[in-house]
């Protein structure tokens, strides 16, 4: 029956994609029906097939061995006792060692020859341009700014629909310098990493029905990852990506510190307010498990977890999904949700779509791209709420199969 409900509410995201259509007319449904298919299929083969669970599986347990490594270095700055701080001596570190590791595969060009592979796979079958799939591919792996980078040269020119595909993936995906830091919040590796392929080309997806084609693009066919680097060697790189991860984990650090502080006032309030009317639980936490209960369930979590998990759904799109990982940490050593809950809630959370983000990616866009400002902020909000929707259909196909 729960996995009737996912199908279920892959047909309700689709539709509600429709309803907010700037052009109905003009979808195209060949994308929607290939792109949901390549979802599918990547799903069955990493969820299904033997030597596909064994594959992520094994991903799974080398990224596992991965924070083992950050965590020697983290043992040596920071004592043997590192692991009593541990968001601030093991979490943060991870950031820093991941960040180094994909900017050593960057200078190799491994990173550019499967986003390449990936993206033509994309444009072959859902007959997209080559700019936004390989945007999209590029999310797979880095963060909205950095696989912007990547398109650098067709931003200026794109039309309006590759415009809003480009930001729509960008908040459909988390990068994959973050990665560790959810792995070490005891999040299962294996539907992780295959968050990471599988939402790629549903965020084309609905971008394309929310922000259907209707112009002719430079890139249709056509495109290749652009590589600018100034990387002077593998020892330069790894110390470049070293760097760019200490700022990466200062600003999630000061950042959850901050959102933290702010939540605590903020349901402070709350309670005393709710003392008057009897409602001494209310909080922020209690609102939004609400609210989004009727997502989750339309995801297929058990009606048993659902306020948790809308409340955790909440917390990523209000704030952002860095405390929503934290709350569900919380959750599953409590022992508090049920392991379907868990495995669909990885899916919808692991994306950058909260109204933080809205600014970040504008402003990194805009910042390669100053002609397009004005575009990308009046597309902002509306490829946010793609974002989110994509991850929900995500998790909706998880649900199914799992």
């Amino acid at each position: 029956m729960e996995r009737a409900i996912s199908a279920l509410g892959i047909l309700v995201f689709i539709g509600i994609s429709y309803a907010f259509s700037v052009n109905r007319r003009a979808v195209r449904w060949r994308i929607v029906a290939w792109g949901l298919g390549l979802e599918f299929v990547f799903a069955l083969v990493i969820l299904k097939t033997p030597w596909g669970l064994t594959v992520f599986k094994s991903l799974g347990d080398i990224v596992g061995q991965f924070l083992a490594f950050s965590d020697v270095g983290a043992k040596f700055v920071f004592g043997e006792n590192f692991k009593d701080h541990f968001f601030a001596f093991q979490v943060l570190p991870t950031i820093i060692f991941f960040s180094a590791f994909i900017s050593v595969l960057y200078y190799y060009g491994i990173l550019q020859r499967i986003v390449n592979v990936m993206a033509w796979v994309m444009m072959k079958t859902m007959k997209t341009s080559g700019s936004e799939s390989l945007s999209c591919a590029g999310n797979i792996f880095l963060g909205p700014t950095e696989s912007a980078l990547m398109v650098k040269p067709y931003i200026a020119n794109m039309t309006q629909s590759e415009l809003h595909a480009l930001m729509t993936g960008g908040f459909a995906t988390i990068a994959a310098g973050v990665l560790g830091a959810y792995l070490s919040f005891g999040i299962p590796a294996e539907h992780l990493i295959a968050a990471f392929f599988m939402t790629a080309p549903t965020s084309l997806v609905v971008s394309k029905l929310l922000y259907p084609e209707t112009e002719v693009s430079e890139t249709t066919g056509k495109a290749k990852a652009y590589i600018e680097t100034n990387y002077v060697n593998v020892i330069d790189a790894a110390t470049t990506g070293a760097i760019d991860g200490v700022k990466l984990a200062v600003n999630v650090g000061v950042m959850i510190i901050a959102f933290l502080g702010l939540l605590a006032a903020l349901n402070a309030l709350l309670g005393w307010l709710g003392a008057f009317v009897g409602l001494q639980q209310l909080s922020l936490q209690w609102i939004l498990s609400f609210l989004m209960a009727p997502v989750a369930w339309l995801m297929g979590v058990p009606w048993a977890d659902c306020r948790q998990v809308g409340a955790l759904l909440g917390t990523k799109t209000i704030l952002n999904e860095f405390i929503a990982f934290l709350d569900l940490k919380a959750l599953i050593e409590s022992g508090k949700i049920s392991q379907r809950a868990v495995i669909i809630t990885t899916y919808a959370l692991c994306n950058f779509a909260n109204i933080g983000s809205i600014g970040i990616t504008i402003g990194g866009i805009a910042g390669i791209a100053p002609n397009r400002q004005h575009d990308l902020a009046r597309m902002g909000v509306r490829s946010m709420i793609g974002g989110l929707l994509a991850g929900f259909i995500t998790a909706c196909i998880a649900g199914i199969l799992i």
